[in-house]
């Protein structure tokens, strides 16, 4: 399940990047991973599109398996977000 929540944010890192072509900034640390995006990049559709569908993928990994992974959602100005 690590390695999903892994991979999982790492797509969304290269969707944003790649596909949506936002600016991403991002560090990664012993078990955890931080992506941080211009606030005026968050109503983008497909930024939005990226950021849901990998928050409900690491939302339901964490309810299978609530001993390993924790999603504890953030609330925002522009909709909600998650940690994992």
């Amino acid at each position: 399940m690590c390695a999903a929540v892994s991979a999982l944010l790492q797509a969304a890192w290269m969707g944003l990047t790649e596909v949506a072509k936002i600016p991403v900034e991002g560090s990664r640390s012993d078990g955890a991973l931080s992506l941080a995006w211009p606030r005026e990049a968050r109503d983008d559709p497909a930024a939005m599109a990226i950021v849901e569908t990998t928050a409900r993928s690491i939302e339901y990994i964490a309810r299978q398996y609530p001993e390993h992974v924790r999603f504890i959602p953030e609330r925002g100005t522009t909709g909600e977000k998650g940690h994992a």
